[in-house]
């Protein structure tokens, strides 16, 4: 995977085309780029995971970043306003943080219309609607700029068909939410281009798509068409080419398993990579909730997607070693491997490990 518009330039054309005829017309997120990011007057860089998600994997399309006041975050991109971001080519501005609620602030209001004033659109990925506050709709209006609102799925999603389709798909999966399925699809991807292997990283996700410049916020879809939306998502392709889908939640995840089983049904994923974090032992926000084992997870994966894929296989296991140093992160890998019998690695430490994995999914 080289650079984002390259890795996602199959998403909008080709055998994308003939798919959409035949849904009625409906038709992925697409996003201006190259970006301004914007950082409001953020301190903690906890609340910028989507600014720096866009920082690590899509470089080139970032001209700057943007903030005000008190911040003292970075992104290490050049500081600029959004006449000069314009300047410097910008298409959009991307509200890069995030917080409590998802509300639009009202400290934000002037710094959006400034930006919309230089002729940059606006992106957002809040829960709030962009157009629903009257000044930032007004300024949208005078300028001939879009509002664009991340979590908002695309109209005219089909119901999915169940039609096997050409070419060939992996899907990440998890024992829980917010533990890798993302980073473990980008670095495949990568991956999987290094070998001169034709493929696309598939976003259903705020962060992936804003990577991808494209996508599907899967999780807005209505339940009955999320299915349709993962066909639509990952439609017709050459024998060779392989659609690497970013996975959403959990299948035994008691709040946000219907995204996976949707996601997973309409993928049709010829292979699949378990991803988990070892320091964890509980489901994320759930208190004595136990965290599935890798082995239900891959059992549970392979009874629900040999319905519409017959072949689907476990390619192996991703491991989020963060927590760990080095060594313990290489006596982890190794341990899982040799527990579940499948290849295991962690794809942003890379090395052997993780090649034997991309080779076990393409085998």
């Amino acid at each position: 995977m080289a650079r984002a518009a390259e890795m996602q330039k199959a998403v909008f054309g080709g055998a994308q085309a003939s798919e959409l005829e035949r849904s009625g017309g409906a038709d992925p997120l697409r996003i201006p780029r190259p970006y301004l990011l914007f950082l409001g007057d953020e301190t903690n860089p906890g609340y910028a995971k989507s600014a720096f998600g866009i920082r690590d994997w899509a470089a080139e399309d970032c001209v700057g970043e943007y903030s005000y006041g008190d911040s003292t975050l970075t992104l290490g991109l050049p500081e600029m306003t959004p006449q000069v971001a314009a300047q410097h080519g910008a298409k959009a501005l991307v509200i890069g943080i995030a917080n409590s609620g998802g509300v639009i602030l009202e400290a934000w209001r002037p710094h959006l219309i400034a930006a919309m004033d230089a002729g940059l659109h606006i992106v957002s990925g809040m829960h709030a609607r962009l157009g629903d506050v009257p000044e930032l709709a007004e300024a949208a209006r005078a300028n001939n700029v879009r509002l664009i609102d991340i979590r908002r799925p695309p109209a005219n999603i089909p119901i999915a068909s169940g039609r096997k389709r050409s070419g060939k798909r992996l899907l990440t999966v998890g024992t829980d939410c917010a533990l890798g399925k993302k980073y473990t699809a980008l670095a495949m991807a990568r991956g999987f281009e290094a070998r001169g292997i034709d493929v696309d990283f598939r976003a259903t996700g705020q962060t992936g798509i804003l990577i991808a410049g494209g996508g599907i916020p899967i999780d807005a879809v209505v339940s009955d068409f999320e299915a349709g939306a993962a066909e639509m998502l990952s439609p017709d392709a050459a024998d060779g080419h392989w659609d690497i889908i970013e996975g959403q939640g959990s299948l035994l995840h008691p709040g946000f398993a219907a995204v996976s089983v949707g996601l997973l049904f309409g993928s049709q994923p010829d292979a699949f990579v378990v991803c988990h974090d070892p320091s964890r032992t509980e489901v994320l926000g759930y208190p004595g909730t136990p965290l599935p084992d890798i082995a239900e997870i891959i059992e549970a994966t392979i009874l629900l997607g040999k319905r519409t894929n017959p072949a689907i296989r476990c390619g192996g296991i991703s491991l989020n070693t963060k927590s760990y140093d080095a060594q313990e992160a290489q006596a982890l890998i190794e341990e899982t491997a040799r527990r579940y019998g499948l290849p295991a690695a962690d794809p942003i430490r890379g090395g052997p490990h993780f090649e034997a994995l991309l080779d076990s999914c393409l085998a």
